[in-house]
């Protein structure tokens, strides 16, 4: 989903930008013909798996109004721990090698979302419709079995192709109201617990989840305003079981010596040595020997030091990428905000590499061989998904910058409460965070980390999608 959303009716003025931002990325169009053909036949005859698990009573947990939905869960209690099971969208079955929807797949990565809607990977008679998880619905899924200890830690995996039928839609809001108000059992009572147990496993192997809050245009006072929504625990729970996933996909790979990860390399000293004295300046508490990850966990973003720090500290997390290997393991295999080897296995609706990763277990948990096609795609895997991931991360920002810049554009001169969240080298600018409007922007001045100023408004132009203040 888009990092920023709209509510209501999207002004026109905003609905033309978003168009110039798709096209300015160089985003495609409409699918060819001929993969349209191809896909509605294979929506009609996919390869149904042998087996079947239909009796499992699957639920998705995504946003309101989602469609393309990959991934289904079922969670269980066993004695002395618990068993997770988690159905994925099994894109394979439907996909053929070197076929019309593989080739324009490959050329397009990943599902690219603007605040108006998204760009898919696949056709949506495909993405939103017989390969998603919809609930009442028989689907072919890879289903992954991943048992746990009591703690949370995984005990073994194991995966296979079987056909699936989700029960219910549920979004985070009902599944987050159900834990507050002591209703929810079943599944979503084992979420929650799971999920907490996950949470602490990650802070114990020094794992980093930042809490992102998500940029919302709302209605208001005759025009339109920016308001933050912070993320439910409900959003990190299921999270986690993803997570757990794309770990068990990335051990079995690693074992077969054959596969894609996703990898993150430790953060360099000198931005560690920098991220600790921001932190000593923010008076962020980092006791001796703990880990950034185990920092992080302890933070709320609602302080206003803390949440500085926390945007500072975002350094320590650039520059994640895929490796792709066939024989010995990478020399670099973790992932460091996960703590662990990770690949992305839980979203192939969205994402190519994750159909490649879910062919590759397959193959390995059955004792068969990687089939040729996905052996020999493997290499081409991680410059086109970088090079998708770059166009998708410049549309979002160029997203969020036209609507900051919209919101603003009749306000110039006015002062803003605002805290500083970033400052340059150089100390004559910065970035400052709005409380209202949530905006996060260019400051000029000598901006002091960490605290609360008056900024005044410059600069809001839709038409260049710049924001500036400076210090008042």
């Amino acid at each position: 989903m888009s990092s920023i959303q709209v509510t209501g009716d999207v002004p026109a003025r905003l609905e033309d930008g978003f168009v110039r931002i798709a096209r300015e990325a160089g985003l495609p169009g409409a699918f060819p013909q001929a993969v349209l053909d191809e896909a509605d036949w294979v929506a009609e005859v996919p390869r149904l798996p042998g087996e079947d698990l239909t009796d499992l009573p699957f639920v998705t947990i995504d946003p309101p109004g989602s469609m393309d939905l990959d991934q289904a869960l079922h969670l269980e209690r066993l004695r002395g721990g618990y068993r997770v099971w988690y159905a994925v969208a099994d894109v394979g079955a439907f996909v053929r090698p070197g076929g019309a929807i593989d080739r324009e797949a490959r050329e397009r990565g990943e599902t690219v979302y603007l605040p108006t809607g998204s760009v898919p990977l696949h056709p949506r008679v495909l993405s939103e419709g017989a390969a998603s998880l919809l609930p009442g619905a028989a689907r072919p899924a890879a289903v992954w079995r991943i048992d746990l200890d009591a703690d949370g830690r995984a005990l073994g995996a194991d995966v296979q192709r079987a056909l699936v039928r989700s029960r219910e839609r549920l979004d985070y809001a009902y599944v987050q109201a159900a834990v507050d108000t002591g209703t929810a059992d079943g599944v979503l009572g084992l979420l929650a617990e799971i999920g907490a147990r996950r949470l602490e496993l990650e802070r114990e192997r020094g794992g980093v989840t930042l809490p992102t809050p998500e940029q919302e245009v709302v209605p208001g006072g005759g025009g339109y305003r920016l308001a933050f929504r912070p993320p439910l625990p409900a959003e990190a729970w299921n999270a986690q079981i993803s997570l757990l996933t794309g770990m068990a996909a990335a051990s079995m790979m690693l074992d077969a010596e054959i596969g894609v990860l996703r990898v993150l390399p430790p953060p360099r000293p000198d931005d560690l040595d920098r991220v600790r004295r921001v932190a000593t300046a923010l008076d962020v508490p980092w006791p001796g020997g703990a880990s950034y990850g185990q920092v992080v966990h302890g933070l709320d973003p609602a302080v206003p030091r803390q949440a500085a720090f926390l945007q500072e500290s975002r350094v320590l997390l650039r520059g994640a990428g895929y490796v792709a290997f066939d024989g010995a393991p990478p020399a670099l295999a973790d992932h460091a905000a996960v703590g662990a080897p990770y690949a992305h296995v839980t979203a192939p609706l969205r994402r190519l590499a994750d159909r490649y990763v879910t062919e590759v277990c397959l193959a390995v948990a059955a004792g068969e061989p990687v089939p040729a096609a996905t052996r020999e795609a493997l290499a081409d895997l991680p410059g086109l998904m970088a090079a998708s991931g770059r166009r998708s991360g410049a549309v979002e920002r160029a997203c969020v910058d036209l609507v900051e810049a919209f919101v603003l554009r009749d306000r110039l001169g006015e002062p803003f409460d605002a805290m500083v969240i970033d400052v340059a080298d150089h100390g004559g600018s910065g970035q400052v965070q709005l409380a209202d409007p949530a905006v996060i922007a260019r400051c000029d001045g000598p901006l002091p980390l960490g605290e609360r100023v008056t900024v005044r408004l410059t600069r809001a132009d839709p038409a260049t999608r710049e924001v500036r203040f400076t210090l008042a």
